[in-house]
């Protein structure tokens, strides 16, 4: 808790950032009672970066930057339920403009959202002096959203429940290049996650081989992690909501085929895409399958990025603390 109700003197504005991530593996149970599924998820945090700068100012949230316009700039911003729940705790009545900065694809898988509440979670802790310890943020974080405590955390991490309750892969630290190919268009979550129970359902029950492939036990992935054969890693990656996104988005097939045959060691959907990731080799080898793809056409932007990264921090306090 803070020292007092107000707001540190000096303290006027601090910014932060949190990294994107990707699912290595995404196994998701059936649909429980309270509306969510079980998930069984190993993160990968990637160097691609959204900012966000918390000021006391006004209440405003600005959003700049590829996909803004997308972003809601209203209370119902991940990022500005981030800074009122802290400012809750704090008992500050204090005003705080809130400017974020999109460096993750909107609507894209990759968590770009969480990653703006992580952000401002531990912008927003700077600024009102609360001095909270990462355990207690993402205690926090994990009321936001499932992906938020992993974006605070970063590195690679086994997530389960809903993947907000994590263990860190300390021994997963080779690092892996990816080419990011985004789509025209994104996917709510929501919307994916519908489909993939509706898809669910339509099987049998009572004959399994013609149910939905089902990612599986993570036990062999954890143990490639702890190598340094891309190769290993990239034959054990899997997603079980890439089916639900390529039923909503079919042309994400044709991307995944170039992606394929342009020579990456495996391509498969972002999370709930409609992004897609292809894992290769070394960055020149990335920079080549990206080229390929770019030459197709066949995606919106392409990036070239890398990880694990860490997780959320603080990159500018004009406060010194």
């Amino acid at each position: 808790m803070p020292r007092d109700a107000s707001t540190p003197a000096g303290a006027r504005a601090v910014t932060a950032v949190a990294p994107a991530k990707i699912n290595l593996h995404l196994g998701v149970g059936d649909v429980r009672a309270d509306g969510y599924h079980d998930l069984l998820t190993v993160y990968r945090a990637v160097d691609l970066w959204e900012q966000v700068t918390v000021s006391l100012d006004d209440d405003e949230v600005v959003v700049t930057g590829p996909g803004a316009p997308q972003v809601p700039t209203d209370r119902t911003n991940l990022a500005a339920r981030a800074v009122d729940l802290l400012r809750g705790e704090a008992g500050s009545d204090a005003r705080i403009a809130i400017r974020i900065h999109k460096g993750v694809p909107v609507a894209g898988g990759m968590a770009g959202g969480s990653a703006d509440a992580a952000a401002a979670l531990v912008a927003t802790d700077r600024l009102l002096g609360l001095g909270l310890g990462r355990a207690a943020l993402e205690e926090r974080a994990a009321r936001l959203g499932s992906d938020v405590p992993f974006c605070i955390r970063g590195g690679t991490a086994l997530g389960t429940g809903r993947g907000e309750k994590l263990a860190t892969l300390l021994h997963a630290r080779a690092e892996q290049h990816i080419v990011v190919a985004l789509a025209d268009g994104g996917l709510s979550t929501p919307t994916v996650f519908a489909e993939f129970d509706r898809l669910r359902a339509e099987r049998d029950p009572a004959d399994p081989e013609r149910g939905l492939p089902r990612a599986g036990g993570v036990d062999p992935l954890v143990a490639a992690l702890a190598g340094d054969d891309p190769a290993a890693v990239a034959g054990l990656l899997a997603n079980d909501m890439e089916v639900a996104a390529l039923s909503l988005m079919p042309a994400l097939r044709r991307t995944l085929r170039v992606g394929r045959e342009a020579g990456a060691l495996h391509g498969m959907v972002s999370g709930s895409g409609p992004t897609c990731l292809f894992f290769c080799t070394d960055r020149d080898h990335a920079i080549a399958v990206a080229a390929e793809i770019s030459e197709h056409g066949v995606a919106r932007e392409v990036r070239v990025t890398r990880g694990p990264v860490g997780g959320a921090h603080i990159v500018d306090d004009p406060t010194g603390k």
